[in-house]
């Protein structure tokens, strides 16, 4: 199993920048892909962004440009940069990993964080 713990979020204002970081542990070398989702209030969960474990990266049309997805795989960690926040981007945000099993490929989630950006 793969467990991950989220930190980073909070109260920016727009125009400013936050860092996310997701940690994981347990059966991290059968990671194949980590990336982030938000959740807005009343809406469905939405991919932000992901990355590979070969580093190929992929975004969401409405941050392109704004937001950077990275991975430390030594550390197997994954953080996002969020760089001109808008109040749109207000939602909690969750990580999650995709690993390998012998089911096939399983998905787990972080506990969500806040971010909530003020206009």
């Amino acid at each position: 199993q793969v467990q991950l713990v989220e930190s980073g979020g909070g109260l920016v204002q727009a125009g400013g920048s936050l860092r996310l970081s997701c940690a994981a542990s347990g059966a991290i070398a059968a990671i194949t892909a980590m990336g982030w989702y938000r959740q807005a209030p009343g809406k469905q969960r939405e991919l932000v962004t992901a990355i590979t474990s070969g580093g190929r990266t992929n975004y969401a049309d409405s941050v392109l440009g704004r937001f950077t997805i990275s991975r430390d795989n030594a550390k197997s960690t994954v953080s996002l940069q969020m760089n001109s926040l808008k109040p749109e981007d207000t939602a909690v945000y969750y990580c999650n990993a995709d690993f390998a099993t012998s089911l096939g490929t399983k998905r787990v989630w972080g506990q969500g964080t806040q971010v909530t950006v003020s206009s």
